[in-house]
């Protein structure tokens, strides 16, 4: 019987085994006991084949008391081929015999693990399946499963690695279904891994079907192992004779042993599934990868990682500002990225030394817009566009996943696009593709059907723009965000109210304010500017029995309260001014990077369009902003800010100006440069509103429909 059409009828059976936890277990919590047995009984039915040769070698090695014997067993336990297996169980016991001894299945089942060798024991530790064993065998369930187990033939001569692998996921596929309140932290649905690895191999068809292709593959965030599985699935329909390398890693230690016992089934001996925190654990030091893909947690907290993290030079290689501490998704594909290979083109074409990677990753839509200019977000996004690796984003249909309903997104990021794709990045909308499912998985409602993945797949592949498509150059992403300022005006006045409350902080100022009354009366004034010199003049010649302006900073903060007491912001008052100072010239290249300015603008325009007004004698002076009237501006990065401020803001604000004190960090130009992806915006379809008529008609059949029904209460 052929693989596909045997792997199915053996997930069916051992699927029905699960009935006989009914009780104590609910269906969500099958799997603790379903997996892990499974794993067993196919590790008890490989070994089998060795199983005398090794109980012979290790009797002798244990009678000689040599220690560390693991290495040489799992070197003797070898497969049909005579390969070695990487593992071994020296324990007398076996399936049939542990079916044989009902009164004491839980003990000789726990004595059974035990013998395994430490690779496979610590898997079964993160499996916690001694628990198991003491919670099955209270409830008189623990012999009935076993025995059931004992039934399933899974020899590898009726039972190839391939078809004990299909079985394994369809196996943790149903767990993780069964399991929908949970499933989303560690399950993703199968249909947007098959997306996810169509976009990330598909456009290496090519190179994936030489025959001896090696190729590895790392899921960082791996969970049970679904996408590694499903990768693998891809590139052996497509070339069975490649050889895959598959590497994963997992914070949550169930998730870990069932991906581990993945690997292990299906007999990859060169691959690893290690279990640790990504953020700050990297298990393989100097491995690269051809390929990465993940669903890392969304919204994940890092608090308790940036402890260490902040201790370190950069984030694997990225040293800029690193995002919030309540969402760390971007620092999952800023690992991936650490772990891509180096790209260099061959000179003839063909294979290359240096081949680069692909990687994929799903997001909420926080990554993509979340942080303004010089955010932590907004550097992320602006780092990877820079370097022009951004290749794609597709918008998913919102409620795919199990416990979330929201919409998420899929990025291809590369270090080697594609000639004709470089300098642009590609956005597919896939929101409407969607087919309802007849029901729903927790939160999920909605999947893609073989149809919609493959036209997802050829838009990806097409890269055009089309009603879902649609092909940008990478500025066209980013923009600088400048602060347009306007001055402060004040108005001067001495009233009751205002000489109580500034009096109160500096009685010790009385008769110097009684001197600067009588000089300036109780008029409403509106130039500040030359009240603050006649206020300067008084006080410079008070007598010298009256206390004027004190030294240091309480003199300072003395200042401060009289302009505050006395000052009202007035619209109609003269701009204040802040300082007169000589005319610097203007590194126009320093400011404006990247920038042509328009051939018209004199030099005096471009000073006040930066807040530099020209008096005499070759002087400028500077007016103070008002706080309350600051703005932003986000300027596309295809612009220049000058034309940007004399279209859009100057016609409607005259007196504004340009803050040129808020620099970027990166190129020094005025504004800060950031990155934002907003698909609404690009996709957005206007929808006129209906004609009022149409409107109208319907409202008075609505309002007639009212009247009569209550003609009917009233009679």
């Amino acid at each position: 019987m052929s693989a596909t059409s045997n792997f199915q009828q053996l997930a069916n059976f051992i699927w029905s085994v699960a009935d006989l936890l009914r009780g104590p277990y609910r269906p969500p919590q099958y799997e603790r006991v379903m997996l892990p047995l499974t794993v067993l009984r196919r590790f008890d039915a490989v070994l089998a084949l060795s199983k005398e040769a090794v109980l012979k070698r290790h009797a002798e090695l244990s009678s000689k008391g040599i220690p560390n014997i693991d290495a040489i067993l799992n070197n003797l336990a070898r497969d049909e081929d005579g390969t070695p297996l990487g593992f071994h169980n020296h324990s007398q016991l076996d399936f049939y015999k542990l079916k044989g001894d009902p009164d004491h299945i839980g003990r000789h089942l726990a004595d059974y693990i035990n013998c395994f060798s430490e690779n496979i024991r610590k898997i079964f530790e993160r499996f916690e399946f001694d628990k198991e064993i003491e919670k099955l065998e209270e409830s008189n369930r623990l012999y009935q499963v076993v025995a059931q187990f004992a039934e399933i033939d899974l020899h590898p001569r009726k039972v190839d690695n391939i078809t004990m692998g299909l079985v394994f996921e369809d196996l943790i596929r149903r767990f993780n279904e069964a399991a929908n309140e949970t499933a989303g932290d560690h399950f993703t649905p199968r249909e947007v891994i098959q997306l996810m690895v169509n976009l990330l191999l598909e456009p290496d068809t090519s190179v994936l079907t030489q025959a001896g292709v090696i190729v590895t593959i790392c899921d960082p965030a791996c969970g049970t192992g679904g996408m590694l599985a499903e990768a693998q699935n891809w590139i052996r329909a497509h070339n069975e004779q490649a050889t895959v390398k598959v590497f994963g890693q997992d914070y949550n230690p169930r998730s870990y042993a069932v991906a581990a016992s993945d690997l292990l089934i299906k007999g990859h001996k060169d691959g690893q599934v290690m279990l640790g925190n990504t953020l700050t654990d990297d298990p393989f030091p100097d491995h690269r990868f051809d390929y990465l893909l993940a669903n890392p947690p969304f919204g994940v907290d890092w608090k308790a990682e940036r402890k260490v993290i902040d201790r370190w030079p950069n984030f694997r290689g990225y040293s800029g500002k690193l995002p919030r501490i309540n969402d760390g998704a971007l620092l999952f594909l800023l690992y991936m990225m650490s772990k891509f290979q180096d790209y260099q083109p061959g000179s003839d074409g063909k294979a290359r030394d240096k081949p680069g990677s692909r990687a994929a990753i799903v997001f909420n839509g926080s990554p993509l817009f979340t942080g303004g200019a010089g955010s932590g977000e907004s550097e992320i996004r602006r780092w990877i566009i820079e370097r022009d690796q951004l290749e794609a984003i597709v918008a998913l249909p919102e409620q795919m996943f199990y416990n979330t309903g929201i919409g998420t997104f899929i990025w291809v990021v590369t270090n080697r696009k594609a000639e004709h794709r470089k300098g642009r990045i590609q956005l597919i909308d896939a929101r409407e593709r969607y087919t309802p499912m007849k029901r729903s998985l927790g939160d999920k409602r909605r999947y893609l059907d073989q149809a919609a993945l493959d036209a997802v797949t050829r838009e990806h592949g097409a890269f055009a723009n089309s009603p879902i498509s649609r092909v940008f150059d990478n500025t066209d992403f980013g923009y600088r965000r400048i602060n347009v300022l306007r001055p402060l005006r004040l108005r001067f006045q001495i009233t009751d109210e205002a000489r109580e409350r500034f009096l109160n902080t500096c009685p010790e100022l009385f008769d110097a304010l009684e001197a600067v009354q009588d000089e300036l009366g109780t008029e409403t004034l509106l130039d500040w500017n030359r009240v603050w010199d006649a206020v300067q003049q008084v006080f410079r010649t008070l007598p010298d029995d009256v206390e004027g302006w004190a030294k240091g900073a309480k003199g300072v903060a003395q200042k401060k309260i009289y302009r505050d007491c006395f000052t009202t912001v007035d619209p109609e008052a003269a701009p204040v001014i802040a300082k007169h100072h000589k005319i610097e010239p203007l590194d126009r290249a320093a400011l404006f990077p990247g920038q042509t300015l328009p051939a018209g603008i004199t030099q005096d325009e471009l000073y006040a369009l930066l807040g530099l007004y020209p008096e005499d004698r070759g002087k400028h002076r500077e007016y103070e902003p008002d706080p309350t009237l600051k703005d932003a501006e986000n300027i596309p990065l295809k612009e220049d800010i000058t034309s940007y401020v004399l279209r859009e803001v100057r016609p409607y604000v005259a007196d504004a100006w340009i803050d040129r004190e808020t620099l970027d960090e990166q190129d020094g130009g005025i504004g800060k440069v950031g990155y934002e992806i907003n698909f609404n915006r690009v996709f957005f379809q206007y929808q006129p509103p209906r004609p009022l008529h149409v409107i109208d008609a319907e409202l008075a059949a609505v309002e007639k429909r009212i009247l009569c029904l209550l003609s009917e209460v009233t009679q």
